[in-house]
Parts: structure tokens; sequence; C-alpha cells
């Protein structure tokens, strides 16, 4: 049998060829991939010469590059574009990876050749890049238990594959949950106050789920929000968001309780046999942050003066229901629908007003435009690259000489097989090889956007339109990389520092020089109004302190599940108690029977934000005093954007992200423009 992981691939530009992967040829070439990495491992140990940085460092960045392909379609996939059989894969393969991993980090002689150059490093005269992936090698070995010793080596072992099943345990029940509620509505008129869009998609839905004539809702964003946001019918409202929130908490074999509990333990357990008293100690110690009182303090300064405004913002909300004649309480579930009234009533604002200057394809090439007027790149749509799906689009992007420097994949509708959300990844990060060829990276945007409907095309929410400037931001870092080692590349930097370039891409929507490169009514063609721009301006700060508020406890939940010690984590037998400690100083909302965040806190549990979710409101300080620069000089100043270029986006982990920054902005950042920006300062 022919396994197209273990050939060259003939495709273009060394593209996944995705048609011809099958579920049956991951598992051997991931067994393959791991005899040739253990290979090439046994190779730099057993040589007789003395350690340097080429033979050692750089040969381990070089190795193993089979296993990277797999790897990178099967983890890729198994998001994007899953499976059943595509899950039982990835099961199968976080152990084997984690144990692999640890029989790298435990290795002794490896250990000892990488010791030995770390000590002798001002002997090699190395550049600062080669400085910052010796650091980071001879970092990552002592953070991987590599200085243990005996049981504590092989607990940590222990532990580390039990953490990765886990967290993957997680992420399935979490998609399960999603994927297996519907709810159906048979009456045309509970259907009041949602948009024509949205009615049609949900007929759609419930046709292809054998329901013909009625409406169907399920808990993936396009669905879940408009009912939320727009929905009369209050039943609905309540009914769908209770649903969302017990998701993974019914007490069956979905339920992630005992699994964050686990998590939590293990985690702390994992930081303590390194010598932290804390997982968030741990992680912090690679952050910008650096430790857990400065990410406390932070949190609590931020919530200090936006909690007061966030309350004004409650009762305002309160005080408009009342005007309306509503005589009920405020609840979770009634604050999107009574917040974008007020909203539309303030401003004169809403998505149902915008969306027709926001179609899907024009959106993309305005942002394709704000890159280029920006960068210097462009972008072309080849139809000869592989994609995974039919929905996927591949563009190769150009510099200002016309050379392919990168290719970019967007996926943007929501499927059975994704997970809900919006993220950037890659298929193949940046490099140079040691021959000198340039490697060019394989980066891809997925998001889950409203898709077109029978009557109109793809239409976006103004907030969608924001979070494909997000990811955007994400995939700029990568596709503008221009480093030597991959490890070092595109968005291998510190966590806290990553969001950056995507949040202040965010910035870029709400200017008009911007807006009117794409922003064309679908039907007419004529621009959005500079009124609408305005309106949607002045409406950016609209609640900005209640979400500033939310923001900040969900930072403050990550911390009080993982800045605990590890007898703490041991005592923990309510999931509910931890949450309600964590949210208690935010709450703005009477509390919600039988629904729970933490288990469905993807990003903490099932991604890498574990005590680093509180780097998406660190970054927004970073963007909001970086995005000040771009007011300043012009929000397409040439020289402003190549200083952010050359110093921040291209240059990946090869310094510290602070030195970048000042690099960028001649000084540190200061939470003035933020503060400024949210309403919260004037």
């Amino acid at each position: 049998m022919n396994n197209p992981f273990l050939e060259a691939y003939n495709t273009p530009f060394g593209v996944p060829p995705f048609a011809q992967i099958k579920i049956e040829h991951y598992m051997p070439a991931l067994k393959k991939a791991i005899e040739e990495a253990r290979a090439d491992i046994e190779a730099i140990v057993s040589q007789t010469e003395a350690p340097t940085f080429a033979n050692t460092i750089e040969a381990m960045e070089e190795s193993g590059e089979l296993m990277e392909k797999v790897t990178s379609v099967l983890f890729n996939l198994n998001s994007a574009e899953t499976s059943d059989e595509l899950q039982a894969v990835a099961r199968d393969a976080s152990p084997m990876l984690s144990e692999f991993d640890n029989e790298i980090k435990t290795n002794e002689k490896l250990w000892s050749r990488i010791k030995s150059v770390y000590e002798n490093k001002d002997s090699f005269g190395l550049t600062g890049e080669q400085e910052m992936l010796l650091d980071k090698t001879y970092k990552g070995f002592v953070r991987s238990g590599a200085d243990l010793k005996g049981d504590k080596k092989e607990r940590y072992k222990e532990v580390s594959i039990e953490l990765s099943k886990l967290s993957l345990e997680f992420g399935e029940n979490l998609l399960a949950e999603t994927n297996g509620f519907v709810m159906y509505v048979d009456k045309e008129e509970d259907l009041k106050g949602l948009p024509k869009d949205v009615i049609s998609r949900a007929a759609k839905t419930a046709k292809e789920k054998g329901e013909k004539g009625k409406w169907a809702f399920t808990l993936h964003a396009p669905s879940y929000m408009p009912v939320l946001e727009y929905a009369d019918k209050r039943e609905l409202r309540e009914k769908l968001y209770k649903a969302y929130m017990s998701k993974a908490l019914k007490g069956d074999e979905r339920d992630n309780q005992a699994i964050i509990k686990k998590l939590a333990q293990l985690r702390a357990e994992k930081a303590n046999l390194l010598g932290f008293n804390t997982y968030a100690e741990y992680v912090l110690e690679e952050r910008m942050a650096e430790k857990p009182s400065k990410v406390e303090e932070f949190l609590n300064d931020l919530l200090e003066r936006a909690l007061p405004k966030a309350k004004e913002e409650v009762e305002e909300l309160k005080a408009f229901m009342k005007e309306l004649g509503v005589d009920h309480e405020l609840q979770r579930w009634d604050w999107a629908y009574y917040s974008e009234k007020l909203r539309k009533k303030k401003y004169d604002v809403d998505d149902e007003l915008t969306k027709p200057y926001f179609k899907l394809e024009n959106v993309i090439s305005g942002v394709f435009q704000t890159a280029e007027k920006l960068f210097d790149i462009s972008f072309r749509r080849n139809e000869e690259i592989p994609v995974y799906h039919e929905e996927v689009e591949a563009y190769e992007v150009l510099d200002a000489a016309g050379n392919v420097t990168a290719l970019f994949f967007a996926d943007f509708f929501p499927r059975e097989g994704k997970r809900g959300g919006a993220w950037m990844t890659s298929y193949r990060d940046q490099r140079v090889t040691k021959d000198g060829e340039k490697v060019i990276p394989l980066v891809s945007i997925v998001c889950n956007f409203t898709p077109s409907s029978e009557d109109a095309p793809s239409l976006l929410k103004f907030d969608e339109v924001s979070t494909l400037f997000h990811e955007f931001g994400h995939a700029l870092h990568g596709m503008l990389a221009d480093t030597k080692y991959a490890s070092l590349s595109g968005t291998h930097v510190y966590w806290d520092f990553v969001e950056l370039p995507s949040q202040i891409m965010e910035n870029w929507c709400y200017e008009k020089e911007c807006l009117d490169l794409f922003a064309k009514h679908y039907e007419t063609a004529e621009p959005i109004p500079a009124e609408y721009v305005e309106r949607l301006k002045n409406s950016s700060i609209y609640h900005e302190a209640y979400a500033t508020v939310r923001q900040i406890s969900f930072g403050l939940l990550d911390m009080n599940w993982h800045n605990i010690t590890m007898d703490q984590a041991g005592t923990i037998e309510d999931v509910k108690a931890v949450e309600k400690a964590a949210f208690g100083p935010t709450d703005l909302f009477p509390e919600v029977p039988n629904t729970n965040m933490s288990v469905q806190f993807g990003h903490i549990f099932g991604g890498g934000y574990a005590a680093g979710y509180y780097s998406y409101k660190w970054a927004e300080v970073l963007d909001a005093d970086a995005f000040s620069v771009f007011q300043k000089n012009g929000v397409f100043d040439k020289a402003t954007a190549t200083s952010f270029k050359n110093n921040v986006l291209s240059k990946g982990g090869t310094k510290h992200p602070m030195e970048l920054y000042k690099q960028f902005r001649g000084q540190e950042p200061t939470p003035d423009a933020l503060l400024k920006r949210a309403g919260l300062k004037d």
C-alpha cells in the first residue's frame, strides 16, 4: 500500500496531498516517523565529536521531519475536518507522541550534550537567533523533567501521558455535546425578531435532519448567537442558553467535571515535580508576565477600573427594559437581546444595517488589500493547490518582487466535523535549511462564519469581520516569518505576545480608509456610508466595561484552576465551587443553576491557554499602545508598517518579546491607550 506520508509530496509547493491521505495511512506513518526521529537522536548522541551548537542543537532542530509531516495533518484535520475514525487515531497517537517526547527529554546522553553546549555557549560565537534556540532547547528540557532523577522522572513521564489523554478526551466530549443538541421550532410566529437569513438557514438545517417544515437551531455559533441576540420569544433564548451552558455537565459519559479536576491535579503535580509551587508559576516563567502575582495584579487593577462602569451598563439596560414595559428580572439569556436593542437605539446601528456591506468575498478581498498596503504582499488564488475540503480556498502569497513567500488556506463555514470558534494554524513553518534553501510556510485560518442561504450570499456580522481580521493577523505572523529555525518562526513566541499581531489587525476594521477598500453593498455596490462607520466606531466601546469584566472573570477562573498547590488541587470536590469563587467579584447576574463554564472552557482545558487566558487582555494593552503609533502617523503609513513588520511580525521568537516591542515602539507599553479606547479614561 502506497502511503503518501512516506513519499515526497508531488504537489505544488509540497502541500500535503489531502485527497490521497486515508485513515489507514496515519498510524503506520507515525510509527515510521517515531523510528526515524529516534534514529536521528541516536545519531546525535552516538557521535564521538565533542558537543557543539551545530552537531547537537541544530541537528536536533533538523530531526523528526517525517513526524512533523504526519502530526501537522493529523491534529489540524482533527480540529477542522474530523470523524470518529480520525478522533480514534488522534486518541491513539497522543500518548505515543507524549511517550516519545518524554523518551527524548529523559535521554541522559542527549541532555548531557545539550548541557555541555549551554555551559560553553560563549565559545561558539553564536548569533542572537542561535543563542535563543539554545536557550529555548535547554529550558525546554529542564521544564520537561530532564534534570529529574529516578522515581520523579518516571512519575513525570506518567503524568505527561495522562495529561495529553485527558485534554483530548475533554475536547471530544465538548464537540460531541455541541453536535448532539438540536432545538426544533414548529411555529413560524415563534421566530419573530430573527433575521431572514437565520430563519432560512434554520429551515435548511431542519430539512437536512429530516424535519422538513420545521426550523432547527444548534449550539454552533452562527445558529446560537442570533437566537440570543434577536429572538423575541424569551423561552427560545432561555432554552438555548441553558443547553449551551450545560454542555458536558450532565453526569453522563460526556461529563467533563472529573476530567478537569484530574487535569488540575496532574498539572499541579507536574509543576511540583519540576520545583514550582503551582502550575501557574511553571507556565508564567516563560511569559512576559513572569509570575502569578503580576497576572493577578494586572487583572484586579483592570477590574477595579472596569467594574463600576460595567455595573452602570447593567443598570442602564435594566432601566431600558423598564421603559419597554418588561417586568421580569434581567437574566443572562436576556443580556444580548436587550443590549442589541439598546445599542440600536443609542447608535442607530445593528448587524442587519451593516451586513449587506460585508459580503464574505469582499471582506476577504479587503483583508488582502489591507495587508498589501501595509506590508507589500499580494494574494493569488491557485486551484491546483490541494485542500482538505471543497470549501477551503488556497492562495499563493507574493512579495513585492512577485516571489511566492507563503501559502494561505481559508476555511470559513461550520461543519459537523469542525470544532467551534476560529483559529489560525500551520501545516509547515517557515525555516531555512542547512543548504540555505528557504522553506515557505503553509498557513491556514479556520472559522465558523454565517454561510450563504438560498436567499442571500454569506453576509458577515461586524464581529465576524473583526474575527476575520483577527485571525488574519495571526496568519500574517506566520506568513511574514523570516527566521532560520522553524521552532522560532512565526507564532512560536511567548503566549502573552502571540495575540498582538491578531488583535492589532482588528483596529483597521473601524477605519473608514480601510473599510472603503471593501465594504460595499452586495446588491448596489455602494460604499458603506461614512455615518455608518462613525456609528460603528462609537458603538465599538458600547458595553466595553461589561466585556472587559467578562474577560477578566475568565482570566481569574483560569488562575483559580492553575495557581493552586498540589495539596489544594487534590482537595477539589466541587467544580462549581471553584468557579463561584473566581466569578464572585465579577458577577453581574443572578446564578443560573446547572450551568458551568469550566467544563466547556476549551481554551484552558483543551487548548494551550492554561494559566494564560489573561493574555487576551495583556495583548490588548500591547495592541492599543502599538496602534496608537499608526493613529498618529497614518493607518496605512508605510514607515510604521515596515517597522512593525521588521521588528515584530518577521522576527517570531528570535528575541525576547519586550525587546522586539521596544524596537518597534521605542518604549515599554502602557495601558493608557487601551483605557482610552475602552472609554475608561479621558
